[in-house]
């Protein structure tokens, strides 16, 4: 049965500025915005991702449900529909700041589940390469990003960057929690990008239970600061 129908929408007066720990001071800075229409795409995009949920229950697997291939498909289509809809987001809730990227929490499941996010990345700004403690997915509504995507190295304790990849509006991307999916976002253009996100975690913590920050190799730590500078 679907929870749906409690589906917290979160509003200025219903929500807090989510505090982060001083170790990620200056990259999260979350933003609570008025819960007005539009609110469609969102609404149908919570919809999506409990009955997501709900099949991973009725398929009799006691997995994780995000190491499921049904629910990893899922959780893509459901970004995709979301954000074809013209208006998924408020002029509010596409904001952004001079001093750092602006997360705009959206909605939360009542049974913590998930959580849903737009990002606003104004030029140059950037997140810190990040593996993931849950599963993450997002799709780009406007402007182009870019991501680094990182491999690990248990010998050295260090990320190495692989691969770039521009992530224009329309892309979709999902990634299951550890440090398979190291990456790093940010707007190296000269306009505003947004992004929709959606985390594995309750609302109130996005800031704090999402994002592995980890420390970079030197060879490439350089070349990173360089693409968002």
């Amino acid at each position: 049965m679907s929870h749906h129908a409690d589906l917290i929408l979160l509003d200025r007066a219903a929500l807090a500025t989510v505090a982060a720990p001083a170790a990620d001071a200056g990259y999260f800075r979350s933003h609570a915005t008025q819960a007005t229409r539009p609110r469609s795409a969102i609404d149908q995009l919570c919809r999506s991702l409990d009955d997501a949920f709900e099949e991973s229950v009725q398929s009799g697997d006691n997995a994780e449900p995000s190491h499921r291939a049904a629910f990893a498909r899922a959780v893509r289509a459901a970004l995709a529909s979301a954000i074809a809809d013209a208006t998924p987001l408020t002029a509010a809730q596409r904001e952004g700041s001079a001093d750092s990227y602006c997360r705009h929490l959206l909605a939360a499941d009542p049974l913590g589940r998930y959580a849903v996010a737009a990002l606003v990345w104004m030029p140059g700004q950037m997140s810190p390469v990040h593996a993931h403690h849950t599963w993450c997915g997002y799709a780009v509504i406007e402007g182009t990003l870019t991501e680094k995507v990182f491999e690990w190295s248990e010998a050295t304790q260090c990320a190495s960057q692989v691969r770039t990849h521009p992530r224009a509006s329309g892309a979709v991307s999902f990634t299951r929690a550890g440090r398979s999916g190291i990456h790093q976002l940010g707007n190296a253009s000269n306009a505003r990008a947004v992004s929709l996100h959606l985390y594995g975690v309750p609302g109130e913590q996005i800031a704090t239970h999402v994002n592995d920050l980890l420390r970079v190799a030197a060879e490439t730590a350089g070349a990173v600061d360089r693409t968002f500078a």
